[in-house]
């Protein structure tokens, strides 16, 4: 009988000891997503990329690696639609292999629904496929301003084509298995042109189900790969009655799509220049939230300090939801490298003010890190 009791005090101390352990390690764990947002290099790049990946975003404890791809990739299914020296798949393999020897996950990015052009030219979709315009009343101007006349900032095309889908989900399946990933980023941010009234198909359709519609329809073909959806979450909230504006939130009615689209979907919400407090908004609708910061140190500082209380106050229901925090660079890899290692001073050629030095991604970027570290440690 003392031998029976003394092995069953032995079994409940390692089980003690590996509950203990695990409970350790789940609180070391503050955040889920420890990622970085950014272009993905030419091919001239590729290697340094690699370097850079296995030198600085490994050691870092980066986990998620948001690829912009967009049409930089050597398409197969629609070759037309690759830009100019355009990643090859050999290219991809070797950011795929450096990445996962880190433990890194990839998730490429092509930007759907919105930001089809820039600035006067229309992006490769829209030049190839001009049928698949939205607003092709709107003629793209010689010189390119804003504001205008036309309230262009980009086109978009139109969800309800019946010829679209069958192209996007080709270029998303084909990226998707170059790189390997398990999820996919369709951007859908910035959307200004929506159920145009001119659009024999979208007129007099409500804004907020057309956009509901394309997230779902993208959502349920990734599903059927066991593959993730992530996109922006500035169409998703009331810009008028939370005072965020146009560019952050929603003018024109999509944000009522929260209510109507899947919660099975990855929302990164950007803000840039004040910490807003919209992730608790995401994640009380029931989906995962990241926050994403840009090139205000300060800024991203007291985002991650934010994520760190959420997460740590959080019901256990709501918890798992606070997602982490991912920076945005918005320029090329070769760029941000170049001002990680200081190679460059200043972000863009316009000094905005006597702090300029702060305001860039690279500076943003590792203090964003160094937090998340000490509040890792803290947690």
């Amino acid at each position: 009988m003392k031998k029976k009791i003394n092995l069953l005090c032995l079994l409940f101390f390692f089980l003690a000891l590996q509950v203990g352990t695990f409970a350790q390690e789940s609180a070391g764990k503050t955040f889920q997503i420890k990622g970085l947002c950014v272009s993905a290099p030419n091919s001239k790049g590729v290697d340094r990329f690699v370097k850079f990946i296995n030198e600085e975003l490994g050691p870092r404890g980066i986990n998620t690696l948001l690829m912009l791809v967009d049409y930089n990739y050597q398409f197969e299914s629609y070759p037309q639609l690759s830009d100019s020296g355009a990643l090859s798949k050999a290219d991809v393999k070797k950011m795929v292999a450096v990445c996962r020897k880190n433990n890194i996950k990839i998730i490429p990015q092509i930007n759907l629904l919105g930001h089809q052009s820039e600035g006067n030219k229309h992006n490769k979709l829209l030049t190839n496929f001009p049928q698949f315009d939205e607003t092709p009343s709107i003629k793209m101007p010689e010189k390119y301003e804003w504001p205008n006349s036309d309230e262009l900032y980009c086109k978009s095309y139109c969800p309800l084509h019946p010829d679209l889908h069958k192209v996007i989900f080709a270029l998303i399946d084909e990226i998707c298995d170059a790189y390997e990933s398990t999820a996919f980023h369709a951007g859908m941010d910035e959307v200004f042109y929506l159920g145009d009234t001119k659009c024999p198909r979208c007129k007099g359709v409500d804004k907020a189900e057309l956009f509901a519609g394309e997230v779902n329809k993208i959502k349920n073909h990734l599903s059927e790969k066991n593959r993730e959806l992530w996109i922006w979450g500035d169409r998703l909230i009331d810009g008028k009655s939370t005072g965020l504006g146009f560019w952050e939130a929603s003018y024109n009615y999509t944000y009522r799509a929260i209510d109507m689209i899947s919660k099975d979907i990855v929302i990164c919400d950007w803000h840039y220049e004040r910490p807003d407090q919209t992730p608790v908004y995401f994640a009380m609708k029931g989906f995962r939230v990241i926050t994403c910061p840009w090139r205000t140190a300060k800024t991203a500082i007291i985002q991650t300090e934010d994520m760190a209380k959420f997460i740590k106050y959080a019901t256990p229901e709501m918890k798992p939801r606070y997602y982490g925090m991912m920076e945005t660079t918005w320029m090329g890899a070769d760029g941000f490298i170049d001002g990680f290692y200081g190679l460059r001073k200043y972000y863009s050629d316009k000094i905005i003010d006597s702090e300029q030095k702060l305001l860039n991604p690279w500076d943003t970027f590792k203090a964003m890190c160094k937090r998340m570290d000490e509040l890792t440690k803290e947690n």
